[in-house]
């Protein structure tokens, strides 16, 4: 069944002034999923508008207030994570159980941001002045444009969207162009919940789209996910604009297994971080760094969970992988695997396209382990965004720390192995923003910073509490009785 989707703009569900689209199910791109009319750039100037009017007044509610609003979302999201996910999986091609488990973690990134209201919410601080003391509390930004990628169209939204309105901000949106339904199933959850009109906007349009919200002399801030260089071109535009931004951006992201690690325990994570969502998150592991003393036995293991997978359809309880999400990123995964066997990359598993009618059609991509000689290939250094697993062995624990460290990116990492030492000389010298030891790279929680380093994160890190660096700014009052 094919679903209208309807622009949410100054409080109104509507179609936008733009021609109509479409998002098709990867699984059977011949399904189409929804269709719309996309948003142009005066529905942009409607919804901007209609979000400082809405700011100014909910900025004055009190933050319980507003933090019942997000906890009715929760509410509303547990109870529909079945039906959601289902749509999720559809849109978006992971497998129903992922599509399910990420609108529940939706709903618990609401619930934790709902807890804000019942946090210290200011700081004071004694003055070197007798009868004063020194205060500093907390304000909204005002308007905060959030753009967000096509890979967790629940999830990732929530933990950006969740804090800017518990702190008093008002919210434009502009999500992915791949995931329009559930952008508008998540929007939907929020006016259901209470949520004033005009405090949220959902813009569901073209990339440039998201320059111009950028650009709009109405918005204070952008919360940003997706590349490198989409990001890269919005923090320049707002650095010339003198606007905050925080952008979360790509990932390379290694695993090390040094020879004292369980090598059972490791293969089987590794595979969990590099496979799940089809390799399609930024945490994933990408490249494995392994001591050449347990090389082969790790790679045995490895290659024979990875070959094991089931991929097919996410709908299917059978399934362990589904689809990439379109065409464009199945061609790019492949091309990529090609360009790394050319230069001299042995493929281990893995590879070669799906053959049957069904894979043949979809967006399907087999799980793929590459082992490279030279660590100079473009594999090993740029985003793959697939299930492709690279890997290079390492001399020892130095050369290892080094292969780990040898990116551009530095979001997550994980280390494998019982050696404190080790994992004490990781948390010092691996450079990333996520450190997992003995566990997968991918992953996390809502109570905790989030971000990465270099080319992976700039501006304040996103969830926990550290969010709320990004979407207040403070105010350092000296109060002195007259």
């Amino acid at each position: 069944m094919t679903v209208r989707v309807r622009q949410l703009i100054a409080g109104r569900w509507r179609d936008g002034t733009g021609p109509r689209s479409e998002s098709r199910n990867p699984a059977r791109p011949g399904e189409v999923v929804a269709d719309l009319a996309v948003a142009t750039e005066p529905d942009l100037d409607e919804a901007v508008r209609a979000a400082a009017v809405a700011a100014a007044e909910w900025r004055l509610a009190a933050m319980h207030e507003r933090a019942e609003v997000l906890g009715a979302a929760a509410r509303l999201l547990d109870a529909r994570a079945e039906e959601y996910g289902s749509e999720l999986t559809r849109e978006e091609g992971k497998t129903l159980a992922e599509g399910v488990g990420e609108v529940r973690r939706a709903a618990e990134i609401f619930r934790f941001n709902a807890g804000e209201a019942d946090r210290e919410a200011g700081e004071i601080y004694s003055s070197p002045r007798r009868g004063e003391s020194i205060m500093v509390v907390r304000r909204p930004l005002g308007v905060v444009a959030v753009i967000t990628p096509w890979n967790f169209p629940a999830a990732i939204p929530a933990w950006k969207i969740a804090p800017a309105l518990v702190h008093g901000n008002a919210v434009v949106w502009k999500p992915a162009s791949l995931v329009p339904l559930l952008a508008m199933r998540l929007a939907e959850t929020l006016t259901e919940a209470g949520l004033p009109d005009g405090v949220l906007s959902l813009l569901l349009g073209p990339g440039a789209l998201g320059t111009r919200l950028v650009e709009h002399p109405g918005v204070a801030a952008l919360s940003f996910t997706g590349s490198t260089e989409v990001g890269t071109r919005l923090m320049q535009t707002c650095a010339r604009l003198r606007k905050p931004v925080q952008a979360e951006l790509g990932g390379k992201n290694a695993a090390v297994v040094l020879a004292d690690a369980d090598l059972d325990h490791a293969a089987a994570e590794v595979i969990a971080g590099a496979m799940r969502s089809t390799g399609q998150k930024c945490t994933a592991t990408s490249r494995l760094v392994v001591d050449a003393a347990v090389e082969d036995a790790l790679l045995d293991r490895v290659c024979r969970l990875a070959a094991g997978l089931r991929v097919g359809d996410g709908l299917r309880p059978d399934v362990d992988l589904g689809p990439a999400a379109s065409a464009d990123a199945r061609g790019e995964i492949l091309t990529a695997v090609e360009g790394a066997v050319a230069g001299g990359a042995e493929v281990l598993t893995g590879r070669t396209p799906y053959a049957d009618t069904e894979r043949a059609e979809g967006y399907f991509v087999p799980p793929t382990v590459l082992r490279l000689a030279d660590p100079r290939l473009a594999v090993w250094r740029d985003e793959v965004f697939g299930p492709v697993l690279s890997v290079v062995r390492a001399a020892g624990r130095d050369e290892a720390l080094r292969l780990a460290n040898d990116s551009a990116f530095g979001l997550s990492g994980a280390v494998f192995t019982n050696d404190l030492d080790f994992v004490l000389r990781a948390m010092s010298e691996f450079k990333v923003g996520v450190l997992h030891v003995n566990s997968e790279t991918a992953g996390a929680d809502p109570h905790v910073p989030f971000g990465g380093v270099k080319d992976s994160g700039y501006g304040p890190k996103e969830q926990g509490r550290a969010a709320r660096d990004f979407y207040t700014h403070t105010t350092t009052v000296y109060l002195r009785a007259s």
